[in-house]
């Protein structure tokens, strides 16, 4: 039997829900207006968690992002949604959830065309150190835990290297 179907929430430009739709036939050219999440993963350290994007990811291959990223589920809170994709892409769990830029809205066109349009609430969390971390290959390819203030850094040298929406999170004061 094949994986369950993965639904987004559709929104209307007010941020309200209007529906669902399937993931994996959602993101194209067209994009339509949907929830998703992003989350930076925290050490006592003053470190960040960053991933590189795993090869084979339809937008935004290779290149270095936030810690994780979700869309919730039909009625799934944000808390549920974060902790669902912390498992799912890096085998690990977090606590101390917090919205750190809760009104983040982007729109992006990826290198082939893809669009992401999402309202994307980003939120930190606390590494609870429990296990070591590994990565689903199938989204994530390399991970660093890194300096936030060499990551803000090389995010303003180099923004071609990350992701369009971790590159806006820094400039809007994620960290």
């Amino acid at each position: 039997m094949g994986s369950p179907v993965e639904l987004v929430r559709l929104l209307d430009e007010d941020g309200r829900d209007v529906g669902t739709a399937e993931k994996a036939l959602v993101h194209t050219a067209d994009t339509p207006l949907h929830l998703a999440f992003s989350c930076h993963l925290l050490d006592g350290r003053g470190r960040t968690l960053v991933t590189r994007r795993a090869l084979s990811k339809l937008t935004w291959p290779g290149v270095w992002t936030n810690s994780f990223c979700g869309h919730p589920a039909p009625g799934e809170t944000f808390d549920e949604a974060i902790g669902r994709r912390a498992a799912v892409e890096l085998n690990l769990s977090v606590r101390d959830i917090r919205a750190a830029l809760p009104d983040f809205r982007y729109r992006a066109v990826d290198a082939s065309g893809i669009v992401e349009n999402e309202v994307c609430p980003v939120y930190s969390a606390a590494y609870t150190g429990d296990g070591v971390i590994s990565p689903n290959p199938d989204e994530v390819c390399d991970w660093a835990w890194v300096d936030i203030a060499e990551l803000k850094t090389a995010v303003t040298a180099t923004p071609f290297a990350f992701s369009p929406w971790l590159v806006r999170q820094v400039a809007e004061g994620i960290y």
